[in-house]
């Protein structure tokens, strides 16, 4: 069974829309995901649901129906569905421009590739006793709009097939050898969603570039009043930053992990967090914070508390973790050349 039979299969083993929208353009290999797990699910209604129509958009005249953005908005519960709404319409616009990307390279799935997927499919399901077409309503999927998510994971996996030779692997894993020898590190984070009003980002971005400053000042004031050494003056300013950092991420943070002041444990390079906030923790020395960082999930600050040291490898070795960064960084690639030209048209009032 391929890798991409057993990501849409537990997609709809777990009635993940969110996991089934994001498949649709990820590396074959593992998705990058959110600095954090997602919010709980909210719990499904007793009543039967009634699937949402209308145009939530149109990207160069394409639809994103309204039903497609209310699969995934409805995992999460109502108090953090204004948000999150327009993460999930930004994901779902990026998706629609990679794929007439594709389509305009003449990149194809065809229905025999699809039907064996969906057969593979089915029997997976058949195995937990599940069925396929119960699933796909519980999910307010059509089969007709699965096979069409299927056909855009196909032409998405060839072109990243295509691209990325073994020449360009290995160029990248040159590049960049510190990357894939298995390095952790732990790190706190504050995320802010302030959707796509630019008063409101700036406004997020001011408040993290305060706390920033703040637990800075306030952990220098801790330090130089400390009796002792220079390491007994570090040792309290670290105290006091990580435990500032915690406050302001139990206040402000929108992430789960606010929980826990932000904690996010180890984590590696590569395939467990998304590229912008990987690069960031992974720049910064123990206890230091880094400047604002965009991703597609909003507005973080991150400090960085350890660091564990990997092996080197060789390439062989981290291959598939190369392949899966160079999937992301293409991914970036069309996107940075696409979208900007792409005449997006939301829906008033949505």
């Amino acid at each position: 069974m391929t890798t991409f039979t057993r990501r849409v299969a537990a997609a709809l083993l777990t009635a993940s829309l969110t996991a089934a929208a994001a498949s649709a353009q990820t590396p074959p290999a593992a998705a990058p995901v959110a600095p954090a797990a997602p919010p709980p699910a909210a719990p499904m209604p007793t009543t039967p649901e009634v699937r949402p129509d209308g145009v939530a958009c149109k990207v160069n005249g394409q639809d994103i129906p309204e039903v497609a953005v209310y699969r995934a908005l409805r995992q999460f519960p109502a108090t953090e569905r204004e948000a999150a709404r327009k993460e999930i319409l930004s994901h779902l616009i990026e998706n629609v421009v990679i794929d007439q990307y594709l389509i305009a390279l003449k990149l194809t799935a065809e229905p025999a590739e699809v039907d064996k997927l969906v057969a593979e499919l089915k029997e997976e399901l058949k195995k937990t006793n599940k069925d396929y077409t119960t699933e796909l309503n519980a999910m307010m999927l059509t089969e007709a709009e699965f096979r069409v998510e299927v056909g855009c994971q196909m032409k998405w996996d060839k072109f990243v097939k295509q691209q990325g030779t073994d020449e360009a692997l290995k160029k990248l894993f040159d590049g960049s050898p510190s990357v894939f020898d298995g390095s952790t590190v732990r790190a706190r984070h504050i995320l802010m969603t302030p959707g796509a009003d630019p008063a409101k980002i700036d406004e997020a971005k001011k408040t993290l570039a305060g706390i920033k400053a703040t637990v800075e000042a306030e952990a220098k004031k801790v330090s130089d009043a400390a009796p002792g050494d220079a390491a007994a003056k570090e040792k309290a300013r670290v105290a006091r930053s990580e435990e500032l950092f915690g406050e302001y991420a139990k206040k402000y943070s929108t992430c789960p992990s606010k929980a826990s002041g932000g904690d996010l444990n180890y984590f590696p390079r590569v395939g467990a967090m998304v590229e912008p906030f990987a690069a960031s923790a992974f720049s910064l020395t123990p206890f230091a914070m880094s400047d604002v960082v965009q991703t597609e999930f909003g507005y973080h600050l991150i400090m960085t508390t350890a660091k564990k040291a990997g092996t080197p490898k060789k390439f062989e070795e981290a291959k598939e973790d190369v392949r899966i960064l160079y999937a992301v960084r293409l991914r970036e690639a069309v996107l940075a050349q696409m979208k900007p030209k792409a005449q997006i048209a939301i829906t008033p009032g949505k």
